[in-house]
């Protein structure tokens, strides 16, 4: 398939080029820096930041995409499923 945006750095704010399952955990890195998440099933968010800082995002609907790159998509506290990381 041709790529026509081949010699083009891909920014920030580019649309994602794959999606990732993610398997919250409270001790597992995620595999990369996502660009960001999507949240396919409604709930809250357990997230570790680059700075080691934790927050719980609430009441995310299903189908959102949370424009945060986190480290670690923890077990505890996420309620929200069908979760990938956009890169």
């Amino acid at each position: 398939m041709e790529n026509r945006f081949d010699n083009f750095a891909s920014g920030i704010s580019a649309p994602a080029t794959r999606a990732v399952a993610i398997t919250p955990s409270d001790s597992q890195s995620l595999p990369f820096l996502p660009r960001a998440i999507y949240i396919g099933g409604a709930g809250d968010l357990a997230t570790r930041a680059e700075d080691g800082s934790d927050a719980v995002w609430k009441n995310l609907p299903a189908g959102a995409v949370l424009p945060f790159r986190p480290i670690m998509i923890k077990v505890t506290g996420t309620t929200a499923t069908d979760l990938l990381a956009l890169d």
